[in-house]
């Protein structure tokens, strides 16, 4: 499964000293040259977020019960306040809840079961509605041990509409910029790269100026899929790690690799150079500073402009704990 669930991410890009560095989305319409974001928004993105926004310490400075397991103890322990969500509702969920429903079209924030899907899907503070589509259906080949979309060896065949269906609802939602992802087909001879390719070709008709990332699958390490993928146009391509190279073996599906992952990633800039290249891993697996350090390095070794961490957060009580 390309995506995966967090509660919340921090986002960082290299620059020429080969450091990262926070990304937002003003650096890349400056890569660009493109006028998609008003000068206010620009604005807002270059004073966003900081690291401080995503700490709760007032939450977590009043909290008395344990955080941790202590040895030998299999119970479940209860979540702290800063890890629960509310139960989705509002009327900018229930209007984009009706308008994917309408079009036959998936989102990884329902078939991953992400706890955000109200904030983001309700509009959070602000009121703006975000939502990241799922091309290829809503059925994964794959059965990676941290996402709870559903699996088979023989999912059914993808719907030749939804490139269309999917320019129609992003237009009909005035969006700048926007996220694909995808489950994995192994069933398909191309991996499904042609109908990823194709929706990136029918939004940019739809509306030329909106930025496009896609975040793919490892196409099982085909690159004439990748660089399918990369000829349709897209701003950015996104290919996630997921976790540190020490634990790949226990959160991924087998078919998965760290090697595979960083493969993917290197030949889209050894294929254009000039590409935008992100990648994710997820925090809150066991991983030790260490471990994440090395992926950095990994990371940094084949040009990777984004980085992006995020907390992993359990979908069901099947699936690997925090």
């Amino acid at each position: 499964m390309a995506a995966n669930v967090m509660k919340s991410s921090k986002m960082f890009y290299k620059d020429g000293t080969h450091n990262f560095w926070p990304l937002n989305i003003t650096w890349l319409q400056r890569k660009y040259k493109s006028s998609a974001l008003t000068p206010e928004n620009r604005e807002k993105l270059a004073n966003g977020p900081g690291l401080s926004d995503f700490v709760s310490s007032s939450e977590s400075s009043t909290y008395n019960l344990p955080l941790t397991l202590e040895k030998n103890n299999n119970k479940r322990l209860r979540l702290p306040p800063w890890l629960k969500t509310e139960i989705p509702r509002g009327y900018n969920y229930s209007k984009l809840k009706k308008t994917l429903r309408g079009l036959n079209l998936h989102t990884v924030c329902e078939e991953a079961r992400c706890p955000n899907i109200g904030e983001c899907w309700g509009g959070g503070k602000d009121g703006t509605a975000t939502a990241t589509i799922m091309v290829l259906g809503d059925t994964c080949t794959r059965g990676c041990r941290f996402c709870s979309v559903k699996t088979s060896r023989a999912p059914p065949p993808p719907d030749p509409m939804e490139p269309l269906n999917t320019a129609k609802a992003l237009a009909s939602w005035s969006l700048d910029y926007v996220v694909l992802t995808s489950v994995d087909r192994d069933d398909l001879t191309d991996g499904g790269a042609n109908h990823f390719a194709q929706t990136v070709i029918e939004i940019k008709k739809s509306k030329p100026e909106m930025l496009v990332e896609c975040l793919t699958p490892d196409f099982r390490g085909d690159m004439s899929c990748v660089e399918t993928v990369v000829n349709s146009g897209l701003d950015v391509y996104a290919h996630n790690v997921e976790t540190v190279k020490e634990l790949q073996w226990c959160v991924r599906d087998p078919r998965a690799n760290y090697e595979q992952s960083l493969n993917v990633l290197k030949h889209v800039k050894k294929y254009k150079p000039t590409s935008v290249t992100k990648t994710s891993i997820m925090l809150g697996l066991g991983e030790t500073d260490d471990q994440i350090k090395s992926v950095m390095e990994d990371l940094r070794k084949i040009d990777v402009d984004c980085l992006t961490l995020g907390q992993y957060m359990q979908p069901t009580k099947r699936h690997l704990k925090v």
